[in-house]
């Protein structure tokens, strides 16, 4: 049983167990980040009517994601997680929308979220594998929204899928899918593909002449 953790794109929370989705909290705001995280944890454990000792893993979506949205669910996941002395299980967040994208249409997909700054991230699916998992034939990439038409024009044969949120239940089933087929998990660094908007002082600062 999976606590699954995804503020890449909005906010979500899930908890699955053997290809079943208990519970499912979410948030479509896009910077509210921090101020709902707990609510949505406690109001899925509450959903799904199981005590934390109940949970086998946590599930951290790692990207790609905005830096400060994307490292409250990276730091949530892992403070509950230490907390109830459980394993942090890294997944891409990407795959999350890809599997559900292709387990609902039989041709492959780029998969496209909001990066602001008028650029979006994307990732190249051509299908799911044998195990139910969805193959990637591009990684995560950082691309202006301007250039994501002549883009996805490349893929022969791709369509587009664009989201504002992630579902962290379909966050959860790939990571049990992935664990059941013994495949190792994403790399336990979030995806951010770019420097935080903000950036360390340079020093003090003349104010007069």
């Amino acid at each position: 049983m999976l606590l699954a953790i995804d503020t890449s794109a909005g906010t979500s929370v899930a908890i699955v167990d053997g290809g079943r989705v208990l519970a499912r909290c979410d948030s479509d705001d896009p910077r509210r980040h921090a101020e709902v995280i707990g609510e949505l944890i406690a109001a899925c454990l509450d959903e799904a009517r199981i005590a934390v000792t109940s949970l086998d893993g946590v599930v951290a979506g790692m990207g790609p994601g905005p830096f400060t949205g994307l490292r409250v669910g990276i730091a949530a996941a892992r403070a509950f997680a230490v907390g109830a002395g459980l394993p942090i299980i890294p997944a891409v967040s990407h795959e999350a929308i890809a599997f559900e994208a292709l387990e609902a249409r039989d041709r492959p997909v780029i998969v496209a979220t909001d990066a602001r700054r008028q650029e979006v991230y994307w990732s190249a699916y051509s299908g799911l594998d044998d195990r139910g998992l969805p193959t990637r034939r591009h990684a995560p990439s950082l691309t202006k929204v301007a250039e994501l038409e002549h883009l996805v024009s490349g893929f022969d044969g791709y369509e587009l899928v664009q989201t504002r949120t992630v579902s962290a239940a379909a966050l959860g089933l790939v990571a049990e899918l992935q664990r059941a087929s013994g495949r190792a998990p994403a790399a336990n660094e979030p995806l951010y593909l770019r420097s935080p908007d903000v950036t360390l002082s340079a020093g003090p600062k003349r104010v007069t002449g």
